[in-house]
């Protein structure tokens, strides 16, 4: 579904579902919107332990499977190619982890067909979003994709996901606290244009994540809440016209750490760490949020358990403002690097994550 906003359409998911037991009915929801013909790409392993029940549904409702294989790469030229080679469809669906959906999205972008995407985990705001992060010429980059036309999100499944993905789904959460700030001060300084619908959505994600329950990781609501929250990120990005509502300096220092480490760690796990640090340097008045946050569902003990490795943190430091021309951010400030090398030797809660 799209809609005209001050002179460009918008594409928002026409169809969302949350709850479980979702997978068995993906069959219907693709009936419901006259879609018979679908490409059907899988994440590893998610075939043989979700096949059966999705293949039951999609066979109930008559849904033509044109295509299916398991996806073992997000190189753009193999996806482009990948793409073409498909016969005539309705449809394109991804059900895995964040490089296959990135490769259905970006399939169907380029097809120019729907696609509906079924995230097995919530450990980011990727499923949902307007781009594909993809490799071109050998470096990954975020490619322009278009948003879901459907995500379905089966609670049964996100359950049995590893502490870690949940982690990192907080993480990436919690970096629209510094996002929107640099996004605000970027505005102000004359350096970006700003949305309040966008500013506004991802704001009101952070409020249904955080204020009505406990922040048990392991309590269905949470889980409810956090796949919620996620998607609507993915919302304002589109409404953005940009990442600027969910992707600030703590982006661009997770980033860096993908360049510069010898291991990286999970996207949310990188960005929460950073936001922690950004909203220091930002004098975020939601510094203290995120602490508790981190404390209450467990992620700073995860840290604590599993640090960030100092050196590399601080030489993605030197590299991050670079990751992106013309994007203002806080580290974009002359004293910034300065600054957070101090935090990192005198802050004890962040002593605990990066050592």
């Amino acid at each position: 579904m799209t809609t005209d906003m001050t002179n460009r359409q918008i594409t928002i998911p026409y169809l969302l579902k949350i709850g479980e037991g979702k997978i068995d009915k993906v069959g219907k929801y693709l009936f419901d919107k006259g879609m018979g013909r679908i490409a059907l790409y899988w994440g590893e392993g998610m075939q043989k332990l979700l096949g059966a029940r999705l293949h039951a549904g999609l066979a109930a409702h008559n849904i033509n499977v044109v295509h299916e294989e398991a996806v073992g790469t997000v190189d753009i030229d193999a996806v482009t190619h990948a793409a073409f080679a498909l016969g005539s469809l309705n449809a394109v669906v991804g059900i895995g982890g964040g490089k296959t959906l990135d490769f259905a999205k970006f399939a169907a972008h380029i097809l120019k067909l729907p696609f509906f995407s079924i995230p097995t985990a919530i450990s980011h705001d990727g499923f949902s979003s307007p781009s594909a992060s993809l490799t071109v010429a050998g470096t990954r980059k975020s490619v322009k994709a278009g948003s879901p036309y459907g995500v379905v999100i089966d609670l049964d499944v996100i359950k049995n996901s590893p502490d870690v993905f949940l982690y990192s789904g907080v993480g990436d959460m919690m970096s629209k606290t510094t996002a929107l700030l640099d996004w605000r001060t970027a505005r102000d300084k004359g350096l970006a244009r700003f949305v309040d619908l966008a500013a506004v959505l991802a704001y009101n994600s952070l409020d249904i994540m955080f204020l009505k329950h406990s922040l048990d990781i392991r309590q269905a609501s949470f889980q409810r809440s956090l796949a919620s929250s996620l998607t609507m990120s993915g919302l304002a990005m589109e409404i953005a016209g940009s990442s600027r509502p969910a992707s600030g300096s703590e982006h661009l220092i997770s980033h860096a750490l993908d360049e510069v480490a010898k291991t990286p760690r999970m996207h949310g796990i990188q960005v929460g760490v950073a936001t922690y640090l950004c909203a220091l340097l930002q004098n975020n008045s939601h510094s203290e949020d995120i602490r508790i946050v981190y404390e209450e569902t467990g992620f700073a003990q995860h840290l604590r358990d599993n640090p960030l490795c100092m050196d590399d943190f601080t030489r993605a430091l030197a590299v991050a403002p670079s990751i992106k021309h013309n994007f203002y951010t806080v580290l974009s400030e002359e004293d910034s690097r300065a600054r957070a090398l101090e935090y990192l030797q005198t802050d004890g809660f962040l002593q605990g994550m990066v050592r």
